[in-house]
């Protein structure tokens, strides 16, 4: 699916009992939402209007008397129509009624209700000159939309949805972009950088940054096409604070083409770990990084494991077998492994998270919530053997190929290493030139990406012959 312009947005459509906001009433509500990840909600209900619906109104929508007898009214539903409403550019079509009457439904409640408003009416108009007719029923035809029940509500702004995802697949974005712009009296486009950089941007993946006055990135992002993903952020700058703030802070704009997706992840990981932009939050660098691994202990005779904090840089990463866990902080690593023992119900104070006398039961064992290894009700052996098996999800995992690799993607490779990624080439030469640089820092934004995407690959990587001369380094964060 295309990534989206304009988010969070809602469709909305609703049923009536005639054509005028100040008298007449809502019988039924129908909203899709899309949020900021681009996921979809739908939610309807019926309305009691408290009033009867007009023969030729209940004949047009199937919606009769006895169907909203028992619904809710629009002062009950209020709230939860508020909250999915709030902050979204709100999408009708023929908006001014349906905007209309929402807005006069909840000044009945007492709720000053405003959005920023887009007409599908208007905005098929405005794309589509060369058609003169733009109802619902034509943009049904023109466009092959599926329309299971004509003048239901959620139906009719399910129809609305999918045509807005026609238009991002028809409409040149920045075409679309603009005319959203104007519908929506919002200027899309950061006054202070050139209007002219945006006829270069290409459809390609890759890493966008964007710079204010200063030499450093104000914010870097991946994309699978660089010129839809850069104006998205502007077409919600009057919506969102974030967004607001940053258009306001833009002089200059530079992207780098990757070959493909994994290329952008990968190139976008590494460059917010070496800018450390301010309006990124995440893949931003952790000097902290730590893990647990299980030390081989013997008790009473038993073998058995106790776990062990510790920090990456004494860690050959990726060739470290039996860590679990990549944590940005000491409290993090602590957090999770106490939340871990508590589920499986293992001794806090045998793992040494709590202090209790020697032979003596633990809090969590008086509660019922300790299988008993602080007094011997479970054997040392049996509780490490628990130990090493609840943590196996969070086992680290070992670099699986001898040494360096490479992996294709288009028309180039990434060379990898140890779960590093240390850089792409298009030639041989650069290959080499990558390997003499040595291995980088260990990352864990780039070992989650690299595990994830290495294991589904259909191609294996290729192996890298490295020279002689060549002694990888293995520094960590």
């Amino acid at each position: 699916m295309p990534e989206k312009l304009f988010e969070p947005m809602v469709f909305v459509d609703l049923e009536t009992t005639g054509a005028t906001g100040t008298v007449d009433r809502i019988t039924e509500i129908g909203i899709v939402e899309v949020n900021e990840e681009g996921e979809v909600r739908e939610w309807s209900s019926l309305v009691n209007p408290q009033t009867s619906i007009p023969p030729f109104i209940q004949n047009l929508t199937g919606i009769s008397d006895a169907m909203v007898a028992q619904a809710p009214t629009f002062e009950e539903l209020s709230e939860e129509v508020l909250l999915r409403l709030h902050g979204r550019l709100f999408v009708a079509h023929n908006a001014r009624f349906d905007y209309g009457f929402l807005k006069n439904e909840f000044k009945r409640v007492g709720v000053d209700f405003k959005a920023t408003v887009l007409c599908t009416v208007k905005l098929s108009r405005k794309l589509f000159p060369q058609f003169s007719k733009h109802s619902l029923d034509a943009l049904i035809e023109r466009h092959q939309l599926h329309m299971p029940a004509r003048h239901r509500a959620l139906a009719d702004a399910s129809v609305l949805w999918q045509f807005w995802q026609i238009l991002q697949q028809q409409v040149p974005a920045s075409q679309l972009q603009e005319a959203v712009g104007i519908l929506t009296g919002h200027s899309s486009w950061p006054t202070h950088l050139d209007r002219a950089v945006l006829d270069e941007l290409p459809e390609r993946h890759g890493v966008y940054l964007f710079y204010g006055d200063a030499a450093v990135p104000l914010y870097i992002g991946k994309a699978n096409k660089l010129r839809q993903r850069v104006l998205s952020h502007f077409g919600a700058d009057h919506r969102l604070a974030k967004e607001m703030s940053l258009a306001q802070q833009i002089r200059r704009l530079e992207w780098i083409e990757t070959p493909g997706e994994m290329g952008a992840l990968l190139l976008e990981a590494q460059l917010i770990k070496r800018w450390q932009p301010i309006h990124n939050r995440r893949l931003r660098r952790s000097d902290e990084l730590c893990t647990w691994r299980l030390l081989p202990t013997e008790r009473d005779g038993e073998g058995g494991y106790l776990p062990e904090l510790a920090w990456a840089r004494d860690l050959d990463w990726g060739r470290q077998d039996a860590v679990y866990g990549l944590f940005g902080s000491q409290r993090d690593a602590l957090k999770t492994l106490r939340e871990i023992a508590e589920e499986s119900q293992l001794c806090l104070a045998t793992l040494g998270l709590e202090k209790a006398p020697a032979g003596r039961p633990c809090f969590a064992y008086q509660l019922h919530r300790c299988s008993g290894a602080c007094v011997g009700a479970e054997s040392w052996g049996r509780h490490s053997a628990r130990l090493r098996t609840v943590l196996s999800d969070w086992q680290v995992r070992v670099w699986p190929y001898g040494g360096p690799v490479q992996v294709r993607e288009g028309d180039a490779w990434h060379v990898l290493d140890a779960w590093c990624y240390l850089g792409t080439a298009r030639t041989a030469d650069e290959v080499q030139a990558l390997l003499q640089q040595g291995r980088p820092t260990f990352d864990k934004d780039t070992y989650k990406i690299l595990a994830g995407r290495l294991s589904s690959m259909a191609v294996e990587p290729v192996p890298v012959l490295v020279p002689t001369a060549v002694k990888p380094t293995a520094e960590t964060t």
